[in-house]
């Protein structure tokens, strides 16, 4: 009896032969006398950059010097669809003592309430609204259905397919204690401007951040430019971004923090090493029969019996194998037992994407017994028997490593609970 063992994505010849001396090792302490093979593929099938990579903006990262304005624009606004409130935070905490607050500014919490945004300035006209609560006032006073026709503001909401989830944007913002904090704090006409922006930008953040979620949001860096613009003139402002507190506080702060920034700065660094991952997947889709050639010829240099364990994309290749010569009626010679680890085939064939199977469709006579082995917590593995029910010759079986996704999807190769099963598939199938 022969056990071949076929590797999945991404591995390459130093993490191969650490993983196969781990797997072969397991394997003779159960099966003593079996040969254990390996199919290494990954140098001779797997994807590399061809052209060293020139097809990534970013490879060659630009020399350090001050952000790009545009760069710093992006990093806020991935800020702000986190958390729309953030700016307004900032104003509640920067802004000069309102009324009744002693303390500098330092205990903002404790000095002002969500009432405070109503109540007038003890030096202040009689029945005259402070600056930030009239402001506040404004905002509530907004229409949460402009029309689509006849206002600009409801022309663009409607284009840009954030209409429905403006009217909660309006209530988070206007009903948000951070906003009533910052309207409180707003005390002159130059902090109300400062303040109505703010509160613009968190409206329209919300509303992106609703539509984005529900995938209706089609909406350029120009039409939210505007969007903000009309909703900071309706509150009684005139400026396009926010005061230069808010922007000393976050502006720094979001080119740390949000991803973006990391993306850019590291794209390529990033593509080139989750090449041999997400690259040996694309190429197989296009280039498959390439590696199942190798793979029969592999498989059938012995006529002995042999048990076929494929990891990942492994197992794919090998089911495509076994289902397109069972399809021809020309059973690949030997191939006893299929033992897939951590697969995506029975999910692909759920997409119609395996190369020889339409969804639905059942395996083909002559295809043999199938084990495949499942971590619940591993994103990558999937059931086989509910894809194809009543078929005697798919079996699921789960292993648990109490590991997390990625981890888990290769925690496998230490587990007992694996090679128990698979001495228990080679008795059911009277391997010898």
């Amino acid at each position: 009896m022969r056990f071949l063992f076929v590797h999945g994505t991404g591995v390459r010849r130093e993490r191969h032969d650490r993983l196969f001396a781990l797997v072969r090792e397991r394997l003779t302490d159960r099966f003593h006398g079996a040969a254990v093979e390996s199919c290494y593929w990954g140098d001779r099938f797997g994807a590399t950059l061809g052209a060293g990579g020139r097809s990534v903006p970013g490879l060659r990262p630009a020399p350090h010097g001050a952000p790009d304005p545009v760069d710093a624009e992006t990093a806020e606004w991935a800020l702000l669809l986190a958390d729309p409130l953030c700016e307004l935070r900032v104003l509640a905490e920067v802004g000069r003592p309102g009324p009744g607050d002693h303390d500098g500014g330092h205990g903002a919490d404790a000095a002002h309430t969500d009432e405070d945004a109503g109540h007038d300035d003890g030096f202040a006209m009689p029945g005259v609204q402070a600056a930030g609560a009239r402001v506040l006032a404004l905002l509530e006073a907004l229409p949460p259905a402009p029309p689509r026709t006849g206002d600009e503001l409801g022309a663009l909401l409607h284009g840009t397919g954030l209409v429905a989830g403006f009217a909660a944007a309006l209530d988070s913002t206007a009903d948000s204690a951070e906003a009533a904090r910052a309207a409180a704090r707003a005390t002159d006409e130059p902090q109300a401007r400062e303040l109505a922006t703010a509160l613009a930008r968190a409206v329209t953040a919300a509303a992106l951040g609703t539509a984005t979620a529900t995938d209706e949001a089609d909406c350029t860096a120009t039409e939210r430019d505007r969007l903000v613009e009309l909703l900071t003139t309706r509150l009684g402002g005139d400026g396009r971004v926010p005061g230069a507190r808010v922007a000393a506080v976050l502006g720094r702060l979001a080119l740390r923090v949000t991803t973006q920034p990391l993306l850019d700065a590291r794209r390529g660094s990033l593509t080139v090493g989750a090449t041999p991952v997400l690259g040996d997947i694309l190429r197989y889709q296009s280039r498959g029969h390439e590696l199942r050639d190798f793979l029969h010829t592999r498989i059938t240099a012995d006529p002995g019996p042999t048990v076929l364990i494929g990891h990942s994309l492994g197992g794919i290749a090998l089911v495509d194998l076994l289902t397109l010569a069972a399809a021809r009626g020309e059973a690949v010679p030997g191939a006893e037992l299929l033992v897939t680890v951590g697969s995506q085939a029975p999910f692909l064939h759920e997409l119609g994407a395996l190369a020889a199977l339409e969804p639905g469709a059942k395996l083909p006579y002559g295809f043999p017994r199938w084990l495949n082995v499942y971590d619940r917590h591993d994103v990558l593995s999937y059931l086989a028997e509910p894809v194809f029910p009543g078929d005697a010759r798919v079996t699921d079986h789960e292993v648990r490593s109490r590991q997390p996704f990625p981890a888990c999807h290769s925690a496998y190769w230490k587990q007992d609970s694996l090679y128990k099963r698979i001495e228990q598939a080679v008795t059911e199938a009277e391997i010898g």
